[in-house]
This record gives structure tokens, C-alpha cells and sequence, in this order.
């Protein structure tokens, strides 16, 4: 269990106002519970008071009088999704690599542009420069972009500044940035995401620092929930990272992993070994690994963009996970080198195109295993009584039209914790009282 200094939450009184809504005129509702088809339910209704689901079905099936002087929203025949929930986001960075996706597209690699100078550690130079308020700055903008794509849950990890005070900083910017926003960000601490230059002749010294200083600090300061891990070659090996995610658990921060992205280095299995609540890349996971995964009960998040900045059109293969037992989320792995964009829904078309994701798996990928990903299963994901109000509206009643209209598809309405906090300019719909 997270202790109360290491969970991430803020006091009740800093998070932006709930509010009450009744959505009506709705074509097909998915309420994502578990056992339930993707069919969803139709000419349905959701009630929501005080920012969580008061009561959700068949709009025939709501009791008179019940929703008198609530604000109501009309759907318009459209689909109602949860909110999306974005498990795995480097969002709070600065600079940008843009010449690294054309230097990929002319053959370089992934790891020889890491090994002359580019990649992670570019990024890591320009967020050290950067201010804790330019930082801030500069991620309002991606978690708007996020919240008009229906995503309403973000996971957020450090990992840009490697060195304790540059670590510090961008948790408190993600801090700060919650006190600002109405989406639920989720903090990750990922100091061991690579080796700085200055540690590079003394990487043991870097392991000890970050177990006996770091890890201390930033739970002390209740900046972060989990702790990840690169696990890697060209980052951390199988031991450096099961020493600095048990020492995270100690910390009461679970332990979440960058496993398997390049090669099979042993990120699944070290996965399996601590718990970890997700094991995330997993491109080059061996098949001997699932059931150590199923067993622990470990989330498998899949990164399609990443394949698709990289280069790589190897996608792994969702349905031997699924078919070994383990929950499987999608996630963009939104960051400024290897996957640069805020589309989750377009991750979801990916998932189904080259992964093998059915549409109703494809729909839980983006919800309910994406929170449990992120430890939210029990209030975010579903649209259910008990679970906050959060709300995507698509237009058309069709449950496959977000990911077959690909790279385009953006709700009409957005709604966090009973709030309308985005809405499509265009959409002619109107909102008012009963």
C-alpha cells in the first residue's frame, strides 16, 4: 500500500470544483464494465452528482423527478466513452528533437543517436536549463491537447533531469501543474531513466544515489506514486534496476518498468519478480515471460507510436498477452524523441491494425487496464455508479468510430468529474437546465 507522503495526492480543497450533470439523448453507451459487450447501451442516460457517477443506463429506465435542477447535456445520438486514461506520458520536458525523426527516417538508429550525444540526454540538457515556471508553461498547453482528445486521466513521469534537483524540479512542475488543471495527472518518479554524462564513470555511485538520496527525497516531499525504471541496454541492467525499484517499494512507491523496448534484457521478467504494477514497451519480451506477468498481475502496455517514430514496424503481438491472462493497456508514450504525439485514440487504432486488439479490448486498453496501470481501477475507466464523472462524447453512435476515423477523432464534449472542460466549437449542441 502507497504511504500517505508517497501517494501523489493533493488535499481535497487544492483540486478544481465537481460539479453535478445529467446526460441525456445519448446513442450507445459504453460503460466498459467487466463481462460486457462492446455493443454498449442504447438511447441511454448517466447521472452524475458531486463530480461522481450517481447512476448510469437505458434513459427510459431513469426515474422521474430524479435529476430535477441538474444541468443537463444533450448528447446528440452520440457515443459516451469514460474519460481516457493516458498511463505512460514524459510530458513535463523541454526542447525538441525533430532532427532525430529525420535522422531515423535516413537509417540512423535509436541507440547511435543516443551514443553521439542525442536522444535522452538532449532532452535532458534542455529541461535542466529550463525554469520549474517554463516547464509549467510549456505542458499546459499538452494537457489541454490531451483533455480535447478525451483523455482525462495522464501519468506523468520525471526522467529528464537525472540529477536530484533537476529530478525535484519536474515533480513539483507536475505538482504545480495539478493545482492548474482539471485532469487527474498521475506522478511517476523515473530519475533511472539513463546514465547522465557526469556518471558515466562511476554508475554505481549514480544506483547508491538515487537509492539513498533520491528515492528518500522524493518520497519525503509526496511528489510521486510509482517508481520506474529503464531497463535497458543502453540504460540500466536487470540488477542496477530490481536494486532501485525494491528500494522504491521500501519508499511505499510501486514500482512500474521500461522493459524489453530494444532487446530482451530481462525488463518482464524483473517485472514479475518486484510486482510491478505495469511492465511497459515490451517489444522484445520473450513468450517464456507472460506467465510470470499474468501471475503477478502486472498491466502490459503497449507503445505503438513509438514503433512508428522509430522506424521499427515490428509491433508486438497484444493477443499472446491477452491470451497468457494479462490485462493490456495502450498508451502513447507521449515524449520529444521516440513518440510524439497526444492521439490516444489513434493508439487505439494501431492497437487494432497491427496488433491484433479486438474493438471491445482496444476500448478496455484506453480505460479500465489503463487505470488499473496507473492504480485507479476502483474510480476511473468505467462508467459505472461510485466512479467519477468522466465523460467522453463522440459524435455518431458508433463504438468502432473513434478508431476507424484514425487521427481524427475528437469528442464533442468533454467532462471531468461532472465539468464540461472541452468542448468542439462546431458541435450545435447546447447545453441547459431541466
Amino acid at each position: 500500500m502507497d504511504s500517505p507522503k508517497a501517494s501523489g495526492d493533493r488535499p481535497s480543497s487544492q483540486r478544481p470544483p465537481s460539479g453535478s450533470l445529467v446526460v441525456r439523448g445519448i446513442g450507445r453507451l459504453l460503460a466498459i464494465e467487466p463481462g460486457a459487450e462492446a455493443a454498449g447501451i442504447r438511447d441511454a442516460a448517466v447521472v452524475i452528482r458531486d463530480g461522481n457517477i450517481a447512476w448510469a443506463g437505458a434513459e427510459s429506465d431513469l426515474p422521474p423527478g430524479s435529476v430535477d435542477g441538474i444541468p443537463s447535456l444533450d448528447a446528440g445520438g452520440g457515443l459516451v466513452t469514460p474519460g481516457l486514461v493516458e498511463c505512460h506520458t514524459h510530458l513535463v520536458h523541454a526542447g525538441s528533437r525533430a532532427d532525430e525523426f529525420e535522422a531515423r527516417a535516413a537509417g540512423a538508429s535509436y541507440e547511435e543517436i543516443a551514443r553521439f550525444g542525442g536522444g535522452i540526454l538532449r532532452t535532458v540538457a534542455a529541461t535542466r536549463a529550463a525554469s520549474r515556471a517554463e516547464l509549467v508553461d510549456l505542458a499546459m498547453p499538452r494537457i489541454r491537447d490531451f483533455l480535447a482528445r478525451g483523455v482525462t486521466t495522464i501519468e506523468v513521469k520525471s526522467g529528464y533531469g537525472l540529477d536530484l534537483p533537476s529530478e525535484m524540479k519536474i515533480l513539483e512542475a507536475v505538482r504545480d501543474l495539478q493545482a492548474a488543471t482539471p485532469a487527474d495527472l498521475v506522478p511517476t518518479f523515473l530519475g533511472a531513466h539513463a546514465i547522465p554524462p557526469e556518471a558515466r564513470s562511476g554508475r554505481g555511485a549514480l544506483v547508491q544515489s538515487i537509492i539513498e538520496e533520491w528515492l528518500p527525497a522524493v518520497a519525503e516531499a509526496g511528489l510521486a506514486r510509482f517508481c520506474d525504471v529503464f531497463c535497458e541496454t543502453v540504460a540500466f541492467n536487470r540488477d542496477e534496476a530490481g536494486r532501485i525499484l525494491r528500494a522504491g517499494l521500501a519508499h511505499g512507491l510501486q514500482p512500474k518498468i521500461h522493459a524489453d523496448q530494444l532487446s530482451a534484457s530481462g525488463g518482464a521478467e524483473l517485472a514479475a519478480e518486484v510486482g510491478a504494477v505495469s511492465a511497459d514497451h515490451l517489444d522484445c519480451a520473450p513468450v517464456g515471460s507472460l506467465a510470470g506477468l499474468a501471475a503477478a498481475g502486472t498491466v502490459a502496455v503497449l507503445l505503438p507510436g513509438c514503433m512508428v517514430s522509430l522506424g521499427r514496424p515490428r509491433f508486438p503481438d497484444a493477443r499472446a498477452f491477452r491470451a497468457a491472462g494479462i490485462p493490456v493497456a495502450v498508451s502513447t508514450d507521449f515524449n520529444p524523441g521516440s513518440s510524439v504525439t497526444r492521439d490516444l485514440p489513434l493508439m487505439g487504432t494501431f492497437a487494432m491494425a497491427w496488433m491484433g486488439l479486438s474493438l471491445a479490448d482496444a476500448w478496455a486498453a484506453v480505460t479500465t487496464s489503463a487505470a488499473a496501470a496507473v492504480g485507479l481501477s476502483d474510480r476511473v475507466g468505467r462508467v459505472v455508479p461510485g466512479f467519477q464523472g468522466d465523460l467522453a462524447i463522440w459524435p455518431g453512435a458508433d463504438a468502432r468510430g473513434p478508431f476507424y476515423t484514425y487521427g481524427g477523432a475528437v469528442p464533442d464534449f468533454v467532462v471531468k468529474r461532472g465539468r464540461i472542460v472541452s468542448q468542439r466549437w462546431n458541435t450545435g449542441k447546447t447545453r441547459g437546465g431541466d
